[in-house]
């Protein structure tokens, strides 16, 4: 990825470049896994209902079962249905059929009271309020019919979709496969967690964000290691993570005499796709394609390397795993004050983010120096500062996200 056309490419602007990326990928190949385990994916089949949904009419209060034109007589009991249970008893005119919550309601019956509104004694009853014909009872097929699509191709999987999958028993399910991430961290500097660093060494803690980052969108990261700073550690490391369906490299994509990563790429078939991008953080990044496996080279600056993941990276996993909302919606939110940036580029300011009055307020998190993490930890959103302006003033209007998540991040 590294020669002497690479610097010649045009920059593209922090839209286009997200643009094409997302055309640069393709959703990944389906897989069945069990029901429990699509929770989170994106369905890569068609679900058509087995049978009716309630599979039979029942009961949806504690009760009785009953005649809506025997209301006010009084009425025989002459059977008892829990649930789970049925009777072969029918109710007919003059007698009614104790009946629990979720049981088959008995032919004849064509109402439910609820025990609070009738009164029982030596086994009669007497109803004491208005009966309607239907009420508390489920019609078998009144929230899905037998053979109708109930859920589609590329439908994201949640709870309420599980519930409805494990009604009709699909043990189960074909979904998109989960993109299989690998990460690798570049430079002498650094040490492996668990080790203590010495002079001039930082622990290798880029890898971990992004790891945990990868994991939260429902893909599955692997740390291969950290490729020191010669030709022969970058070919090691970076053949290995070339291995899964996506390979995420931090730091030594600058212009550095130790930056190997874009010439080893390049030398390993990686085509690339763009080097650097109109925006701040994350000028230094290159995008990159092999055999149809994105490569991304992300800054080595904790904060640059987070937020291009989550500007660049997300949004591109989230497509392979079939996701069709991929980038995260922008909204307004008022400057509480004033940011100035350089002109000529998108800038991606940490800010925190509050709701009063049924407005966002947006209040800067602190430094923006790339090097500062806790102004990250600090920040719930990023807003996204146009690249023809250099200054906001207090009261005025941005566009801001949410940060973290594949479904809008921190709560507010």
């Amino acid at each position: 990825m590294r020669d002497k056309q690479t610097h010649k490419q045009a920059v593209p602007e922090f839209e286009e470049a997200r643009r094409i990326i997302l055309e640069s990928v393709e959703t990944l190949s389906p897989e069945r896994v069990k029901l429990l385990e699509s929770c989170g994916r994106i369905l890569a089949e068609e679900v058509v209902a087995p049978w009716n949904l309630p599979r039979f009419s029942n009961s949806a209060m504690d009760g009785y079962a009953v005649r809506a034109e025997d209301c006010g007589a009084v009425l025989r009991v002459t059977d008892f249905v829990a649930a789970g249970g049925s009777t072969a008893k029918v109710v007919t005119a003059g007698t009614a059929i104790k009946i629990m919550t979720g049981a088959a309601v008995p032919d004849g019956c064509d109402s439910v009271v609820p025990f609070e509104d009738a009164e029982e004694s030596e086994g009669t009853v007497r109803t004491t309020g208005v009966v309607k014909p239907g009420q508390h009872i489920r019609i078998a097929g009144e929230d899905v019919r037998e053979g109708e699509t109930v859920l589609t191709a590329g439908r994201l999987v949640r709870p309420f979709e599980i519930n409805m999958l494990a009604s009709f028993g699909k043990e189960y399910v074909t979904v998109v496969r989960q993109a299989r991430v690998a990460i690798v961290a570049t430079g002498d500097e650094l040490v492996e967690l668990g080790e203590t660093p010495g002079k001039g060494q930082i622990v290798d803690s880029n890898a971990y964000s992004i790891a945990a980052a990868v994991s939260a969108l429902g893909a599955i990261p692997t740390i291969v290691g950290i490729a020191r700073d010669n030709i022969a550690s970058h070919r090691e490391k970076l053949k290995e993570g070339l291995e899964a369906d996506v390979l995420i490299t931090s730091a030594g994509v600058s212009v550095g005499d130790r930056d190997f990563v874009r010439e080893v790429l390049e030398e390993m078939g990686v085509k690339t796709v763009f080097w650097r991008v109109k925006v701040k953080p994350g000028k230094a990044m290159a995008f990159g394609v092999k055999d149809g496996r994105p490569v991304f080279a992300l800054p080595g600056n904790p904060v640059s390397s987070m937020l291009t993941f989550e500007e660049f990276a997300a949004p591109a996993l989230l497509k392979m795993m079939g996701h069709t909302i991929t980038v995260k919606p922008l909204f307004p939110a008022v400057l509480q004050s004033g940011l100035k940036k350089k002109k000529g580029q998108t800038a991606l300011v940490r800010v925190k983010l509050e709701c009063t009055n049924g407005r966002y307020l947006a209040w800067s998190a602190g430094r923006q120096d790339t090097g500062f993490v806790r102004t990250m930890m600090d920040s719930n959103a990023v807003a996204v500062l146009p690249a023809d302006r250099d200054e906001f003033l207090a009261g005025e209007e941005v566009q801001v996200h949410l940060l973290g998540g594949a479904a809008g991040g921190t709560a507010l």
